[in-house]
């Protein structure tokens, strides 16, 4: 078993198919490092192979926010909380990746389109190990939170798409109204 490993997102709604791709990840380490990406607007960039991702509508939680998530949803997962890390991880910045994880982790990844092909090669590019932990087509990708964060928006049912956890700090911090108003707002622009 890996000593450490690395696994990422910007788990803008953190979903169950989230929970499956950490708890995968923690299953071939001793520890595992949740990076949480698009930490904030200054560490995001556009990326031509996923230009959604850096859109504010795609970011609607903080960084904090996403932390106590992952944290919450990992610990009534089971994961005890001396076996993880979470951290920011600027994800179109390589050139910080030091600051934020260990480099000789290995990185799991998830490959469903031309975004996980190019974290992989900008992986390799800058001599990280990786794990590919599946590859799948766009078609079996699964929960997408853009498509929870709608129907938050929509006042559709969401809940069940997400750990309990997740369902309970959504409601809490009144995360549906923030998406509604930002759609609200968007549309109307």
């Amino acid at each position: 078993m890996t000593e450490v490993g690395v696994v990422h997102g910007r788990f803008q709604i953190f979903h169950n198919d989230h929970l499956k791709y950490v708890l995968a990840g923690k299953s071939r380490c001793r520890h595992i490092v949740v990076g949480i990406t698009n930490p904030d607007p200054s560490l995001t960039k556009a990326d031509p192979a996923d230009p959604q991702r850096s859109n504010p509508a795609a970011n609607p939680l903080t960084y904090y926010e996403r932390y106590v998530m992952v944290r919450e949803v990992l610990v009534a997962a089971g994961v005890d909380y001396r076996e993880f890390s979470i951290v920011p991880f600027p994800i179109n910045l390589p050139e910080l990746y030091r600051y934020y994880v260990p480099l000789e982790a290995i990185f799991y990844l998830t490959i469903y389109d031309e975004w996980g092909r190019r974290k992989l090669d900008l992986f390799h590019s800058i001599g990280l190990k990786t794990e590919v932990l599946w590859m799948r087509s766009l078609d079996e990708k699964g929960l997408r939170a853009g498509d929870i964060r709608r129907r938050m928006a929509s006042g559709d049912a969401w809940e069940h798409l997400v750990p309990h956890q997740t369902a309970q700090l959504m409601r809490s911090w009144s995360i549906p109204d923030r998406i509604r108003k930002l759609h609200t707002t968007l549309a109307s622009e």
